[in-house]
């Protein structure tokens, strides 16, 4: 299975992208697209052609997305939601189906603690993606969400299986 894990955002949009065969995960690529021009308009569509870019060439299987946190600044807030909504159309123009998680829980399922900053989610991206080379940290909190969508896929496998096996 291969999964791209998106952090979004309107400057610069993180991605990632894992191979997960059973309980291994393997860095296949990361980056982070940047928007062009001051038109959001504009930068909506440089975002939604540099991932869609990468779709093509990658060909994910699974798509997983932060959600976005609601702050002070409504219209940053909304603009943020409009990146995202970016990082959502994408993965549903390919046909793949996309997993949302708080960034907390992203935090957690990768660091252990939901309240992680950004130095400790790069260091255990590090250590559970050996020599991988990280674009930035918008590209490391990508491949943390990849890394959580293929946790949470696991074990909602596994779920499955012994629901399965128990009605049988």
């Amino acid at each position: 299975m291969r999964v791209i894990g998106i952090d979004p955002g309107l400057r610069t949009l993180g991605w990632g992208l894992i191979d997960v065969e059973g309980s291994r995960v393997a860095h296949v690529a990361n980056g982070i697209c940047r928007s062009v021009g001051e038109d959001l308009a504009l930068r909506l569509l440089s975002l939604h052609q540099q991932l869609t870019a990468i779709f093509v060439q990658y060909r994910p299987d699974r798509a997983a997305v932060e959600q976005t946190f609601v702050n002070k600044d409504g219209a940053g807030t909304l603009k943020l939601g409009q990146a995202r909504g970016i990082a959502m159309l994408v993965p549903a123009q390919a046909g793949i189906p996309v997993g949302e998680y708080a960034p907390n829980a992203v935090k957690k399922a990768v660091v252990g603690v939901g309240h992680a900053d950004k130095r400790q989610i790069g260091h255990m991206v590090r250590l559970q993606l050996p020599g991988v080379e990280i674009a930035g940290p918008d590209a490391a909190d990508a491949l943390a969400i990849a890394i959580c969508h293929s946790h949470h896929t696991q074990s909602a496998g596994r779920l499955q299986a012994a629901l399965k096996k128990a009605s049988a």
